[in-house]
């Protein structure tokens, strides 16, 4: 469980697209075995600490002539930002994925001190 200080608390949400291969015949699309994607969110403000994040597919738009394998997920969550990563494997084919998030923690207050 992740527990807050008297302290204000931040969320931050967002929708990023995160690939649409199926446009210029990228490896999500086209290739098969193990595949990752990734992409880099940077928080609009910076969190006290490292804040809880969640992540899910938005959209997804996926060849059904095979089964669909997929994970998304976070890594490399810090105060400024964090890392989608979506994964698939063997011959799942992906035309195109955006994953929704949101990030809720700590956040700076003015009356808060700097003391060193």
């Amino acid at each position: 469980m992740k527990r807050f200080l008297t302290h204000p608390i931040g969320i931050e949400q967002g929708d990023v697209p995160l690939f649409a291969d199926f446009e210029n015949d990228g490896p999500m699309w086209t290739g098969s075995g193990p595949r990752e994607a990734r992409k880099r969110v940077k928080f609009s403000e910076p969190f006290r600490g490292v804040p809880a994040v969640q992540v899910s597919i938005s959209l997804w738009d996926v060849d059904t002539a095979t089964a669909v394998r997929a994970e998304v997920l976070t890594d490399r969550i810090s105060t400024e930002g964090f890392e989608i990563v979506f994964r698939t494997w063997l011959d799942t084919r992906f035309a195109r994925l955006r994953v929704a998030w949101t990030a809720i923690g700590e956040i700076a207050h003015e009356d808060d001190w700097d003391i060193p």
